[in-house]
């Protein structure tokens, strides 16, 4: 299948289409042909960012707005193909002190949004953004998609949760959904204000400013870091894919860094910046999920999809962008 005429004039709806994930997926089904209309309520904790697309902004349509607003999401999914339900509160550190946006946010506007569709659109694929989080620990296992879920974190909790929901309507209603466990992401058109986003993005900017960048412990636990431009090509061709419909897929690079070596990664391609190794403070330790690896055959296999980036190639992209955007992330 061409995947490009796949989405051409497709009407795709994009939640939290302003932020990391959304705006990078718009500009490239925009490129495509695809009718694109954006939803984002501009909360400044999250990222939503009209800069995103301002290149292609007269080539989308984007809504300022809430998605727990019926009347305003309503209409916008019945008339719709594809919603890609990226939304979310992003911490799950912030997660425990806002337990019930967070639940609002991650869980009950998925349920919201599945329950519009059932009633008008049963058509509508969604493809949902969840988190490696929902794993928990991983004791030192390569995870899979069978691996048992223990999620460590409200938020874990509550994407774990929209996960549940996507695979019960699925199989009551027939509603196509594809879910990702994404590793940690990370790329251009991010957010740099704090570092409850993304801490690549987040040292990238420490290390451009010259500060000391903090590694809790001995920075030696293990993560599987995904370039955004893998992300969207492993979104765009898994959705083309009615073998995908029904279908929780893991998304990340397939080999794990350690966290340290990442930091020494930034600090190397930005040329400043200088490591600090601290204990761990409690209330991280508890939520800490020790080593990470994934195993993305099952996306392999589904895809012929492969990252094309290094950690080092998609640092290395990722300062090149802020080097001369950084003045609108912060």
């Amino acid at each position: 299948m061409n995947v490009s005429t796949y989405y051409r004039e497709k009407r795709i709806l994009i939640t939290g289409g302003l932020g990391f994930l959304g705006s990078n997926l718009a500009h490239k089904l925009v490129s495509f042909g695809a009718n694109v209309t954006i939803i984002d309520n501009l909360d400044p904790l999250y990222g939503g960012n009209l800069y995103n697309v301002g290149s292609v902004r007269d080539k989308l349509k984007v809504i300022i707005g809430d998605i727990q607003d019926e009347s305003l999401i309503t209409p916008l999914l019945v008339d719709c193909d594809i919603v890609f339900h990226f939304a979310a509160q992003v911490s799950y550190i912030d997660s425990l002190n806002i337990p019930f946006r967070d639940l609002d946010l991650n869980a009950r506007a998925t349920l919201s949004i599945l329950e519009i569709i059932r009633k008008h659109n049963l058509q509508t694929k969604i493809v949902f953004s969840s988190s490696r989080m929902v794993i928990g620990k991983s004791n030192n296992r390569i995870v899979d998609e069978s691996v048992p879920t223990n999620p460590l974190s409200l938020y874990a909790i509550h994407k774990l949760t929209s996960e549940k929901y996507l695979l019960m309507y699925h199989s009551d209603f027939g509603i196509p959904v594809i879910i990702f466990r994404i590793t940690n992401p990370y790329g251009v058109r991010q957010q740099l204000k704090h570092n409850k986003y993304s801490l690549v993005g987040w040292f990238i900017r420490m290390a451009m400013e010259n500060k000391t960048i903090t590694i809790f412990g001995d920075g030696k636990q293990l993560r599987d870091y995904i370039y955004v431009e893998d992300i969207i090509e492993a979104f765009l061709l898994s959705t083309a894919n009615p073998k995908s419909n029904g279908e929780i897929i893991n998304l990340g690079s397939g080999y794990s860094s350690e966290f340290g070596e990442m930091v020494k990664n930034i600090i190397r391609i930005v040329g400043s910046g200088e490591i600090k190794y601290v204990d761990w403070p409690a209330n991280y330790e508890r939520i800490e999920t020790g080593n990470f690896q994934v195993d993305i055959s099952k996306l392999k296999s589904l895809t012929d999809w492969a990252p094309s980036f290094t950690l080092e190639q998609g640092i290395r992209q990722t300062y090149e962008y802020y080097k001369l955007k950084l003045s609108h992330y912060i």
